[in-house]
């Protein structure tokens, strides 16, 4: 039986693509599983588990929570907004509190890049990051992977483009991480203020006209525009934003081809995506979300794999 190369999922630049086809055939099988009338594994009866969101997140925690219900396992959830982080107490005293509770795993958010790497350095439990800064959302990137591969096939050989904020997004990070080691070819798009200066040292293309973009690519991953992470002002306003970087309906139906939409979520409807593009069936939006369970069952397995070899 393959295991992961890695003992904890910090990032995806630390995964090899071997790993990402493991997460993806376990996460098949647990989509299966997902689908059943009865939902529920008894794979990590044994593990318990602490959610550790120390910046706010609706969709990735939900998602994660019910995958480990899924797999029974035990479930702590850590709000920070009540916690004696806010009294003054460090992080890693927080973590060794609640890892003495007997915890094996910690899922982890937080606003500061390299949080999760800090952390898994100082403390003896399995981490996975749920997103730290603007950094990395490696799950994210793995769930989204997942649904180009199952909606087109292969990952390999497909054009995929990033538009939209790419500067303060760990979602367009791990997605150029996770698709080069997949084979595909990746365009960023949006405002010049909104693409960071050197992203193409990594290897990716730059597009500042939507309409050239759309035609480009296989795949559009649409993100929002994160004004919490904003200390400026990047455009004018959002109506304008719409104007040159909002996808339309009539824009998909112009081009020669039909490609497939993404988005993260949450979806600022009108701003980025327009309604009838949201709802269309280009759109594989729900499809990430039930992926989304489906691959992050299959990471906490594997990882759990990883921690009963070790004892």
């Amino acid at each position: 039986m393959s295991e992961l190369s890695v003992k904890h999922l910090l990032g995806i630049k630390y995964l090899t693509e071997a790993d990402i086809q493991l997460i993806f055939d376990t996460a098949t099988q647990f989509k299966e599983v997902i689908n059943r009338p009865i939902k529920k594994v008894p794979s990590l009866r044994d593990i318990t588990i602490a959610n550790l969101f120390f910046e706010n997140s609706t969709r990735t925690k939900l998602s994660f929570e019910l995958a480990q219900k899924r797999l029974s396992a035990d479930v702590i959830n850590f709000a920070s907004s009540v916690s004696s982080l806010k009294k003054g107490e460090t992080l890693i005293d927080t973590v060794n509190n609640i890892l003495s509770m007997k915890v094996d795993m910690v899922v982890m958010r937080h606003s500061s890049p390299g949080a999760a790497s800090f952390l898994a350095k100082h403390v003896d439990a399995t981490i996975i990051n749920a997103g730290d800064g603007a950094h990395e959302h490696p799950t994210q990137a793995l769930l989204d992977t997942f649904s180009i591969n199952e909606r087109l096939g292969d990952v390999a050989g497909k054009k995929v483009v990033i538009i939209g904020d790419i500067l303060h997004s760990r979602v367009a990070l791990s997605n150029i991480f996770a698709l080069q080691k997949l084979g595909a070819e990746v365009c960023v798009c949006g405002p010049k203020t909104l693409i960071p200066k050197h992203i193409t040292s990594l290897g990716v293309k730059v597009e500042t006209d939507v309409n050239k973009a759309l035609k480009w690519c296989d795949v559009a991953n649409v993100l929002r525009v994160q004004f919490e992470r904003m200390s400026a002002s990047y455009f004018p306003s959002n109506r304008e934003y719409a104007a040159f970087y909002g996808i339309t309906k009539p824009m998909l139906d112009a081009l020669d081809k039909e490609i497939i939409i993404m988005h993260p979520g949450p979806i600022n409807r009108g701003v980025e995506l327009s309604s009838a593009v949201v709802d269309s069936n280009q759109a594989i939006i729900l499809d990430q979300v039930e992926n989304g369970v489906a691959i992050r069952m299959a990471v906490l397995y594997l990882l759990a794999e990883k921690i009963n070899h070790a004892n």
